[in-house]
């Protein structure tokens, strides 16, 4: 958090067929991984690219979820359904170590293309909704700080203790 790189709006990704864009597809999965995370976006990594990728299935930081399927997403949009909004507690590999209680659609609809410039359009809910609008925030320059409604339900993971409990599905 603070790096300039994270606060700029990424560029879109014009050409599917490069083998730069397959490496730091490879890169971003290598750093999810290592960190287990639920997904990560390439200004993560220092790239300002519109490219994300996120999965969940048995991550020891996500316990009470859903299962999210694999999915490398470019150039996406997000589309709030119906107006219903949750909060959950969300934390991110660029903030290491804290908290915050994040107001988030409950369903959205998101489109993109895969790393083959396949189109992409699924419409979730709950958690699956919940990181995939986390992660297009990175896009456009936003940390999840930024969204918390009360500085009370911010902090240091440590210290919120039992208040910090992921959204079940």
């Amino acid at each position: 958090m603070g790096h300039p790189l994270l606060r700029q709006v990424a560029s879109p990704v014009a050409d599917f067929q490069s083998g730069e864009l397959a490496g730091l597809v490879a890169d971003m999965d290598d750093t999810l991984r290592a960190l287990n995370g639920a997904g990560i976006a390439a200004p993560q990594i220092g790239v300002s690219l519109r490219v994300v990728i996120f999965e969940v299935t048995e991550n020891p930081r996500y316990l009470h979820v859903s299962a999210v399927p694999y999915t490398v997403l470019i150039n996406p949009t997000v589309t709030a359904l119906d107006g219903a909004e949750e909060e959950g507690w969300e934390g991110c590999l660029s903030v290491p170590g804290m908290r915050g209680l994040v107001p988030r659609a409950r369903r959205v609809r998101y489109q993109g293309f895969d790393l083959a410039g396949a189109p992409i359009d699924r419409t979730v809910e709950g958690f699956h909704a919940r990181v995939v609008q986390h992660e297009v925030d990175h896009l456009d320059g936003i940390l999840y700080p930024q969204r918390v409604r009360d500085l009370k339900d911010f902090g240091f993971e440590d210290a919120l203790g039992e208040r910090v409990t992921p959204m079940p599905d």
